[in-house]
């Protein structure tokens, strides 16, 4: 079943203090924000903040009708107590009695939904993913995605699927499974399109719907002169050139980097909405702003005559 949630989802990493802290009052006004804006889909995980996330989320919407909201959680990492309190090492600035242990069992995806639910505050997910399988291939596809699709057929879950910054594996999951949606991060970004060989495809032919994350790989391009990380590390100087190069044509068109960037994967028709990360209101404000202006097609086919975008690439109309 199709993804329909619109093009802005709300990514919520931020809020679990990804990289650095954040006030419970920033992160209760980032998602009013969003809620402002018409955002309808709250994605999180376990895995952000150890649990802080969820709970953070789960608090901020806690006086909204259900039935207004589409909320994603993930399993595979389940948070068990250490009995003694120590600063994660994973990179959220939270100080936790918790841990994280890779479990993709259906035990392991119950207890983790069961735990996900309290911390939100709800009796139901509507989309669950198994949450980065890259050294757990045979253990999601045996054990969680089974289980998922049976709390799906029961009703317990609305849909599920994977979620992943790589495009091959989860290729082989939408191949040998009936999942309904994958997150695919810094796949599919105007820095990096190689999620069209693979995964984009058949996303399309088996009717399987992409959240397109990660659209400014790491920081590059979510301001108008880009950054200088790409893909979790310090960008290479000649990413940094190519990014330059895209924000010099977008600047011509009367576009930011940020704006093109956001725009993009939503040309293709496999691609259902672009999950944006923030931890504040003035973040989630700008981004929604991105949205506001649709970006002509002679840009895009600027950017593939200046051979800085792939010309493969689908042009259809962004929604």
């Amino acid at each position: 079943m199709r993804l329909d949630v619109g093009p802005f989802a709300f990514g919520a990493a931020g809020i679990g203090n990804l990289y650095e802290a954040v006030s419970e009052e920033d992160a209760a006004s980032a998602v009013e924000a969003a809620l402002a804006a018409g955002v309808r889909y709250f994605d999180t995980a376990p895995h952000y903040g150890l649990g802080l996330s969820e709970r953070r989320l789960g608090a901020a919407i806690a006086g909204v009708p259900r039935a207004d909201l589409v909320l994603s959680t993930k399993v595979g990492r389940l948070l068990v107590s250490t009995g003694t309190e120590r600063r994660d090492d994973e990179g959220f600035d939270v100080v936790s009695g918790l841990r994280r242990v890779w479990d993709f069992s259906r035990d392991g995806v119950l207890r983790s939904l069961e735990a996900s639910m309290a911390r939100l505050g709800t009796d139901r997910i509507d989309v669950v993913f198994v949450h980065d399988p890259d050294e757990h291939y045979a253990a999601a596809l045996d054990g969680a995605l089974p289980a998922l699709s049976a709390l799906r057929d029961q009703g317990v879950i609305g849909r599920f699927g994977v979620g992943m910054n790589q495009s091959r594996m989860l290729t082989r999951f939408v191949e040998h499974s009936d999942l309904d949606t994958v997150l695919l991060a810094g796949r599919y970004t105007l820095l990096d399109q190689s999620g069209m060989d693979d995964l984009l495809p058949v996303c399309r032919r088996r009717g399987v719907s992409v959240v397109a994350a990660g659209v400014f790989n790491s920081g590059i391009l979510a301001t108008e002169q880009p950054g200088d990380h790409y893909d979790y590390r310090v960008a290479d100087p000649s990413v940094v050139s190519l990014a330059n190069r895209l924000a010099a044509v977008c600047a011509l068109h009367g576009v930011t980097l940020p704006q093109a960037a956001v725009w993009f994967p939503l040309l293709h028709p496999a691609v259902t909405t672009v999950c944006l990360g923030a931890r504040s209101a003035r973040e989630v404000i700008r981004n929604a702003g991105l949205f506001d202006h649709p970006v002509p097609d002679s840009l895009w086919q600027d950017l593939i005559a200046a051979g800085l975008l792939r010309a493969d690439a689908p042009m259809g109309a962004a929604r």
